[in-house]
């Protein structure tokens, strides 16, 4: 049995070497108990901008086990995420990040539930007691959210995952540009169960999820998943419609008895009303429909500048 670990990485040159350290010396520790016979750990760097390629190239001069993948740009963490899934070579892949938040020990007891016949393994935070009252109260809003618009989302589980082989197969025939991977993976219906966990503080760095780029996600999440908010745009525009249908009743009757200045009744009507709503659902149309573009398009989601210690059999870049 092989094991694969994925980490994507962008600008963590602080928290690198700690990370490797700390995981090489578990996995060897494991494979010492016969938990696996091998392991790889894949580094997808994305577009990073400090010495983390430099550091990157040294590791895996210094073990063939470590695999470096480097983008010729920013592309993104799902993207980051996807090629070291579709590079991994393992019959169970795990991934997470390098910020050592999410535990590299907990991927034990992963295993053992991979071995219990589980096909997808999620880490799910016990609690929230480590993040401000402002960020549990924006994840709470975030999951939420997600599970009104109807998508299937696990609480409180953010990329820390295990996959089995049949799972990062399967994976390969999804030919999505607008990829939320906490979304795909629940919705593929293999068998799951969930390891709870307590997040710990970053080792170092900062975070590269600022509120911005987190009201992005979760947007992306919503329209890439769920055509409700479509659905509620037409319910909206039909019971404003109607209440304009009143209003023009109330502004007809302020005409007749002579209380309206001339030229309000025909100006606030369509002005507030029809309007707003226009502006308002052609944007929301225009988000979907430039998904749409992206998807016609259907270019490569990440470019490779350097694959290091992969071997001739590698996969094509982009490929997916």
């Amino acid at each position: 049995m092989k094991v694969s670990i994925v980490i994507p990485v962008f600008n963590e040159e602080a928290v690198v070497p700690a990370t490797n350290s700390r995981l090489s010396g578990l996995l060897e520790e494991m494979r010492g108990r016969r938990l696996f016979d091998d392991y790889e750990i894949i580094y997808v760097d994305d577009g990073s901008r400090d010495r983390t390629p430099e550091i990157l190239t040294g590791l895996a001069a210094a073990s063939p086990r470590i695999k470096v993948i480097s983008f010729s740009r920013n592309f993104g963490h799902q993207p980051a995420l996807a090629a070291g899934l579709l590079h991994a070579t393992g019959d169970a892949v795990v991934s997470l990040d390098a910020d050592l938040q999410d535990p590299p020990e907990l991927i034990g007891e992963m295993l053992t539930r991979y071995r219990e016949g589980h096909d997808i393994v999620y880490a799910v935070r016990r609690q929230r007691d480590t993040d401000t009252w402002f960020k549990r109260l924006t994840a709470r809003l975030f999951y939420r959210l997600m599970r009104g618009m109807g998508v299937d989302i696990v609480y409180d589980h953010a990329d820390y995952r295990l996959l089995s082989r049949r799972v990062v197969e399967e994976f390969r025939k999804i030919r999505e540009v607008n990829l939320f991977l906490r979304g795909i993976f629940p919705s593929m219906g293999f068998r799951s169960c969930i390891v709870p966990y307590d997040r710990q503080d970053r080792f170092a760095g900062e975070t590269k999820y600022p509120l911005r780029r987190m009201i992005a996600f979760a947007w992306d999440g919503i329209t890439s998943f769920s055509t409700l908010p479509l659905r509620l745009a037409s319910v909206a525009g039909l019971l404003i419609s109607l209440f304009s249908l009143l209003l023009i009743v109330w502004a007809l009757l302020t005409k007749l008895t002579g209380k309206a200045i001339p030229g309000w009744t025909s100006t606030v009507i369509p002005l507030f009303f029809i309007g707003g709503l226009n502006i308002l659902f052609l944007g929301l149309i225009g988000e979907y429909i430039g998904k749409i573009y992206r998807e016609v398009k259907a270019r490569p989601l990440f470019f490779i500048r350097e694959m290091l210690n992969f071997g001739p059999d590698k996969p094509d870049q982009g490929e997916q």
